[in-house]
Formats: structure tokens, sequence, C-alpha cells
């Protein structure tokens, strides 16, 4: 029953997880679009402070939607605040975070091939490194540079990437790839929790008492809210890439991820720009080239080629079937079975049995993409499958695959 519970606490802080996350990064979306379209106002309205405009029709209405420049001369009854998407998610996330990689350290944090550390020091370490990154983003966003967009981009860039090599060289492949999300998620609700709502709180402040706010906290908040919605679209791959190990377990998966940070920022500028009027597409195919280039670069060339026989054939497999099955039913088994031996799982994991020669066969490519190209799999190497018999298993994999 203790790995039931597990897994349903784990489904209940993903799910509403990732309806929060939804939440934030539409509500992010939208303020984004809403600011980048306001129109000049005429000069009636500039003359009640509106600084710009705009109409939108939906769902079988029309709306007017304002933007003051200073504020409105009596605040209103009520006044809607943007905040709990983001607290929300952060706290979600954290959560699970949690669950998983301090809580199942010894299966999801733990990599004793790149460095033996004990649970205790290993989430230590995690909670640093995270905290840390947070205190040097605000130093950032402090610093001359907040306001030079291109070069906070770069430095920025560079210091992720640096937190991204090292933390490869301390934690699990899939671990790295969530720590870095932990990391611009704890960044994205600090902006929210640290300038924007304050920023808020004192415009509102200002207008009930009469006065003209200083503009000077608005415009960070708006700044750190720039910064938000640009890291959008690298933050949901990340909150996906536990689905695609062929990305975290490349050699250079920490690499690879900075290439995806960065192209999913230069796709977000594509729309960003849009949404002012300013529309170039070369951004938007520049982007989705470099996805696809990087994917190609890391796809695995070296897999397709075969050994075949002067008839075109593959060659016989290394290793028997019997041997194949050995090798198969000690390693992978345990959870990938009707009836699993494993603590951890009472059914197989994304329903994935093979519990016979013939099932190791049918579905031999997703076992060699699993255990042989990314080796994911064993999950966290629970089973001690050695190198040697990822080899053997390798070539028996390739023929069967060919069978099929």
């Amino acid at each position: 029953m203790e790995s039931y519970f597990f897994e349903l606490i784990h489904l209940v802080l993903r799910y509403f997880h990732v309806i929060t996350g939804i939440a934030w990064i539409g509500a992010s979306f939208y303020f984004a679009w809403l600011d980048n379209n306001l129109e000049e106002p005429p000069q009636w309205k500039k003359d009640k402070g509106i600084r710009g405009d705009l109409w939108a029709v939906h769902g079988g209405g029309f709306y007017e939607i304002a933007k003051y420049q200073n504020g409105p001369e009596k605040m209103p009854s009520t006044l809607h605040w943007f905040k709990w998407e983001a607290y929300t998610t952060w706290i979600t996330g954290t959560l699970l975070f949690t669950l998983l990689y301090y809580v199942g350290a010894d299966i999801y944090l733990l990599d004793n091939s790149k460095m033996t550390l004990d649970k205790v020091t290993a989430i230590a370490t995690s909670i640093g490194v995270i905290a840390l990154g947070y205190v040097v983003y605000r130093a950032l966003c402090n610093s001359v540079i907040a306001e030079k967009g291109l070069v906070f981009a770069v430095v920025s860039v560079i210091l992720l990437a640096l937190w991204t090599w090292g933390l490869d060289q301390l934690f699990t492949d899939r671990a790295v790839y969530i720590h870095i999300g932990a990391l611009i998620g704890t960044c994205m609700a600090g902006n929210v929790y640290h300038i924007i709502m304050p920023g808020q709180r004192y415009m509102v402040a200002e207008v009930e008492a009469g006065r003209i706010p200083d503009s000077a906290p608005g415009l960070k908040a708006k700044l750190c809210s720039i910064h938000n919605n640009y890291a959008t679209l690298p933050i949901i791959f990340i909150m996906t890439s536990n689905h695609f190990p062929y990305t975290y377990s490349h050699d250079y998966g920490w690499l690879i991820l900075i290439a995806l940070f960065v192209i999913g920022m230069w796709i977000r500028h594509f729309f960003n720009l849009k949404h002012q009027g300013v529309n170039k597409p070369s951004v938007l195919v520049s982007g989705i080239a470099a996805f696809f280039v990087l994917m190609l670069a890391i796809a695995p060339w070296h897999t397709l080629n075969v050994q075949t026989s002067n008839d075109g054939s593959p060659q016989a497999a290394v290793i028997t079937d019997a041997e194949a099955w050995t090798i198969i039913e000690t390693r992978c088994t345990e959870c990938h079975s009707k009836t699993p031996t494993s603590e951890m799982f009472k059914t197989a994991p994304s329903g994935f049995v093979i519990d016979s020669i013939d099932e190791a066969k049918k579905f031999s490519q997703s076992i060699y993409t699993r255990a042989i190209i990314s080796k994911d799999m064993p999950l966290a190497n629970l089973t001690h499958m050695t190198d040697e018999e990822r080899e053997l298993l390798s070539s028996w994999l390739l023929a069967a695959s060919k069978e099929q």
C-alpha cells in the first residue's frame, strides 16, 4: 500500500501542478498580448488618464479594455489581482519536486556513477543550488545590466549553462532538467512575490491616497513580467522532459537543455514582436529550424548502421533468444510485468509489459531506445544492469527489430 499512496500523492500533485501552470502561463500570454496590442486612445480618454485601449470580441460579446497611465481617479470597489496562479503553481511544483527527488532521492536524484553522495548531502546540495541560483538572479535584476535586454539575456544564459553543467556532475540526468525547471520556476514566482505584487500594492495605495504613483515600481514589475513571459516556453518543455530521455540522457544533455532554452525564448520573441505589430516570420522559422537541426544532431544515427549479411538481411544476433531473455527477465521484468515484484510498482509503469520473449521482440525498438541508447532504464538502474549486458542485448534487440 505504501507504493500505492506514493503514486496517489504523485498523481494529485502533478494534476494540480499542471492545472495551475496552465492558468499562470495563460495569464502571462494574455497580459503580454494585451499590453502589446494597446492602441492610442482618443483625446477624451487621454484626458481621463488612459494611456492605451483595445476592443475585443469573445463569447458572444464585445469587450473594451483600457490601461491607465498612472491610475483611475477613484479605485473601483472590485479589483482583480493575478497572483495565486503563480503561487499555487510554485507550491504544487515544490511539493511534487520534494516527493519525487527528496522522498524518492534514491531513485530519482542520486547517481553514484557521477558522484557518491548520501541522501542528506544530496538534498541539502539540491536546495542550496536552487536557493543560490535565485539569489544570483535577484542580484542580476538589481544590477546595471537589468535594463539592457540582450546583455541581460546573454549573461543569464551563460550563468544558467554553468548551473546546468554543475548539476550534471552531481545528479541523475533527469534530475538535472527538473532542477533547472525548479530554479526557473522559483525565479518566476519570486518575480511575482518580490517585485510584481509589491509594485501593484504600491500603485493601489498611492491612488487610494490621491497621489500620482511613481512609475519606477511599475516599470520594474513590467520588466520582471517580461522575464517570466520569455521563460514560459522553456519551462513547459522542462515540465514534459521526463517523457523524452533522448534529450536529458544524451552525453551532452546539459548543453541540449540550454540550446532548447534559447530556442524557446527566441520563438517566444516572435510572438511578442507580432503582438507589437512587428511581423518577422524569419524569427519563428529560424527558431523552428534550429529545433529540428538540434534534434537531428542528437539523433542516434550510429544505431542505423546494423550489420547485415550479403543478402541484406540482419546478421544473426550475437546471443540466443534464451540468453537475451535471461537478461531481460533479470533486469526488466521486476517492474515491467503483469505481476511486478518491485516494491515500487504494483502495476507495470506506463502499462509496458514484457512477460515473454515474443513480447520482448515486439517491443525491441522501445527497449533498445531506453536500455541501450538513453540508458535511463532500468529506472535508476535499480536492477544493476551492467554495460556488458547492455552491449550483449544491443545486438539481439537490433536483429529482433529488423524481424518485426
